[in-house]
């Protein structure tokens, strides 16, 4: 079959979807390409959902991958507000809704996650928000917009909790965080640098209640009025939104046979255990060569460059997908960006370059660095210090590749940072 006969189907009209298939045009991929997405938008950039677009400052357009018309230009079929329903592996072929079956050659999962949600009694009442997609988004701003200003609950004071608790800070919204554990952020990224989130949404106006979860909702005339939480307390509250983690869409991998475990299975060149499926972005469970595990990464970048990788290994290029993880947020005047991979145990300790106190409600201006028992930097994040990720990035590549860093010099704002690993003697 010549290359011009082949049909690539990607499930999962994404960031990711959107990218791999960018990258199959740009690699002289001449055949069909399908991109099949349940939302009726255009592919999307998700962290405006819970930045700029919630906080009021950037359009709905800014975030489009593409135009729409882009995806014509480019012989993409965009089928848009259309669910795959089945995956048949021997028969290569894809079941849509209304019983469309299309046959393919390659097939790529971009399914994404959806929002874990909350199983209590009252949960199903007007008032209680998620936040996935820009419908979410658009309810969830003009609420926190309503005048007069809503008295704001969140629950769960991970990266989407924490960025809507600063939006809503921002419209002048009185806002309480739920959080099960004893600091936000504290699972992912310690003691430390949860003690300074903490500090700055405070400082900033929110409180914190730790340690316990949300029990049930009471309403009046069917909307949201308050929560019970499991310690007992009763928490008055005009809108709830709920950020307690996602889940990836596995369902059309488990139902072909795929291997699943905390996503779909792949090999560092995005193939799945089935040898014509692809899968990427948050759904997958990638082989990263650098880290020396397999990685589930719920974040922008790794579908904008994980999507472009895996467009490029179905077009037949060798791939081999060692990117450091990264992320980022802006919460009030904190800008920040991470990269590397610091679970809880792998690491010893975390250690500072500038002060990482929060003063007069302001973010300081600081590095953070996850080192290793022999002072490896496995993990690094920039807090309102810019134009430095070339640098972290490589320090986390030397960290990951056995080379230490000299902890006096990897602190002292006077070294430079390509400066600070240790000397070989």
């Amino acid at each position: 079959m010549s290359a011009d006969e082949q049909v690539f189907v990607i499930v999962g009209a994404s960031l990711a979807g959107a990218r791999a298939a960018e990258a199959l045009r740009a690699e002289g991929f001449t055949g069909r390409v399908l991109l099949i997405g349940q939302e009726d938008e255009v592919p999307y950039e998700r962290p405006p959902l819970s930045k700029g677009f919630l906080q009021g400052k950037d359009p709905r357009e800014k975030a489009y991958v593409h135009p729409r018309e882009w995806y014509a230009e480019q012989d993409i079929e965009l089928m848009l507000g259309r669910r795959a329903l089945a995956v048949n592996p021997a028969a290569r072929t894809v079941t849509l809704d209304g019983d469309e079956l299309f046959a393919y050659d390659k097939l790529l999962l971009a399914t994404g996650s959806k929002v874990r949600t909350l199983d209590v009694p009252g949960a199903d009442v007007a008032g209680i928000h998620y936040l996935r997609a820009y419908p979410d988004s658009a309810a969830l701003r003009e609420a926190l917009t309503a005048d007069p200003r809503p008295q704001v609950l969140v629950v769960g004071a991970g990266w989407i909790g924490l960025e809507i608790a600063a939006a809503a800070r921002g419209y002048g919204c009185p806002v309480t965080v739920v959080e099960t554990d004893s600091a936000p952020l504290r699972r992912v990224l310690g003691d430390e640098l949860a003690a300074l989130f903490q500090a700055l949404h405070e400082a900033n106006g929110v409180e914190f209640r730790f340690g316990t979860g949300v029990r049930e909702f009471g309403s009046l005339d069917g909307a949201v009025r308050s929560a019970v939480l499991d310690d007992g307390t009763e928490l008055a509250t005009d809108l709830v939104a709920v950020g307690v983690g996602i889940r990836p869409v596995t369902e059309l991998a488990e139902q072909a046979g795929l291997t699943v475990d905390n996503g779909v299975v792949t090999g560092a060149g995005f193939l799945t255990s089935d040898p014509h499926i692809y899968a990427c972005g948050d759904v997958a469970s990638t082989l990263n060569p650098l880290v020396g595990k397999h990685l589930r990464t719920e974040h922008w970048a790794n579908a904008r460059a994980g999507g472009k990788a895996a467009g490029k290994a179905m077009a037949g290029q060798e791939v081999s997908y060692a990117q450091v993880p990264y992320f980022f947020t802006d919460q009030y005047d904190l800008g920040m960006e991470y990269c590397g991979w610091a679970g809880p145990g792998d690491y010893a300790r975390v250690v500072f370059r500038g002060d990482p106190t929060v003063r007069d409600g302001k973010a300081p201006e600081v590095i953070a660095f996850w080192l290793t028992d022999d002072n490896r930097v496995v993990a690094a994040m920039n807090i309102n210090i810019w134009d430095v990720q070339d640098d972290l990035n490589a320090l986390v590549k030397a960290g990951f590749s056995g080379t230490p860093a000299d902890p006096a010099r990897l602190t002292d704002p006077s070294v430079p940072l390509p400066e600070v690993l240790a000397q070989k003697s």
